[in-house]
């Protein structure tokens, strides 16, 4: 019980406090654009950071040199926790925008910083304005801007974690339409911090692979058509091999 107070104390206090920061952030961002964006991104890996250890996670990270650290890219990973996105943003070295549901636009200062950080909003139920999300995050790409995605479209639960949802394909054309590599990422023991044991936040062994990037002009034709279940399988893959 500890645990969930001292990291939603954390969260109101940073929300709160943060205000201020937002401000000099945004007076920063009018003529400093990319510098504000650098600064805000590490101002949130260091609260997500806190929350890892208020929480008790410890955290081992393999295959991070895979990540190129000189490109846009297109994380693509297994979902089955809240803290699938702490524990991921806390390690991404460049700017990234995550895909979240657009109910999270309702959610006061917490919806500030995420359109801060290049966050889609995605509308599930508009294939539209779906549409409008995924060019959005090409053209993010494109400018430079990595973007993280969990194409299962939900949260997965159960106690095997090598079972996979579909991997939505419509997600793969940030990849296919701008060329940036496909960076796989297989978490497990996720669910354990939270979910497994809701409403309590308890200490958890978590691991986060990356695999080796996946870059869409070394595939075939058939399988850059299916990059979403070819990506699936590399990460389906991962995970049987982390057991």
């Amino acid at each position: 019980m500890l645990r969930l107070v001292f990291v939603a104390v954390f969260l109101i206090l940073f929300l709160v406090l943060g205000i201020p920061v937002l401000c000099v952030e945004w007076l920063v961002a009018r003529r400093f654009s990319h510098a504000a964006d650098l600064s805000q991104l590490r101002i949130v890996q260091w609260g997500f950071k806190c929350i890892l250890g208020l929480s008790g996670v410890r955290l081992t990270v393999v295959g991070e040199e895979h990540v190129p650290k000189d490109t846009a890219v297109l994380y693509i990973g297994n979902h089955r926790s809240f803290f699938d996105i702490v524990i991921t943003y806390s390690r991404c070295p460049g700017l990234t925008g995550y895909v979240a549901k657009d109910s999270m636009l309702k959610v006061p200062l917490l919806s500030v910083w995420m359109k801060r950080l290049h966050c889609l909003f995605l509308n599930r139920t508009d294939v539209k304005e779906g549409l409008k999300t995924i060019l959005t995050g090409i053209d993010q790409i494109k400018r430079g801007i990595s973007v993280c995605i969990f194409p299962e479209g939900t949260r997965t639960k159960g106690t095997d974690e090598t079972e996979l949802l579909p991997f939505k394909e419509g997600s793969m054309k940030m990849a296919t339409k701008t060329g940036c590599p496909v960076i796989p990422m297989a978490i497990t023991g996720s669910a354990d911090i939270f979910e497994n044991h809701f409403p309590w936040i308890r200490a958890a062994d978590v691991r986060l692979e990356y695999g080796e990037p996946i870059y869409p002009e070394q595939l075939s034709k058939d399988e850059l058509k299916h990059l979403g279940e070819y990506t699936r399988g590399v990460v389906l893959q991962m995970l049987r091999n982390a057991r």
